[in-house]
């Protein structure tokens, strides 16, 4: 960790290089305290709020010792290969929750869709019923007439077809 302190000492502690025996072992104190309020992605992602809170632990922490600190500047954090890995597993995990709740609320639409579909052709079967109640056989009738014009249309349109009379043995002078 990178910290940048200026700090003063108050007349009635002292020693030579007292502050500078005393604010490592408190910088680490405050560093893993600050440090185990958060999880693993808030380090990353507050970072300011981590900073302030290390900042106000820090000068807290070093006026319990008669060190007053002018100005604090924490100028990078690095974190270990086992943090990184654990934050990289975590937002892992965090993409396939995601992803699963996405194929749930696909399952879920497409099971809403399919029932729409089939109250749907419900309806649609039931008005085809009522229609045969009311008109009788003459819509199957007409149908069946619709499809033998397609037929027969689509056979004219063919030059490979040829009619020959159904009592007749036209070309092959067949009995009848």
């Amino acid at each position: 960790h990178g910290l940048k302190i200026s700090s003063g000492i108050n007349a009635e502690y002292g020693g030579q290089d007292y502050d500078e025996r005393i604010l490592p072992s408190i910088v680490d104190e405050v560093l893993k305290s600050v440090v185990a309020k958060y999880d693993a992605s808030e380090l990353i992602t507050q970072r300011d709020a981590v900073s302030n809170n290390v900042a106000d632990d820090l000068t807290n922490r070093a006026e319990t010792f008669g060190i007053f600190l002018d100005d604090i500047s924490i100028t990078h954090l690095t974190f270990g290969n086992d943090f990184a890995r654990a934050v990289e597993s975590k937002q892992v995990a965090q993409q396939e929750a995601e992803r699963s709740r996405y194929f749930v609320e696909k399952a879920e639409f497409e099971k809403k869709a399919a029932i729409t579909s089939a109250e749907g052709d419900a309806e649609a079967a039931k008005m085809l019923s009522d229609a045969f109640d009311t008109v009788g056989d003459s819509l199957i009738e007409l149908r069946k007439m619709e499809a033998a014009e397609d037929i027969a249309a689509n056979l004219a349109g063919s030059r490979n077809v040829v009619y020959l009379p159904k009592d007749k043995g036209m070309l092959l002078n067949l009995p009848a």
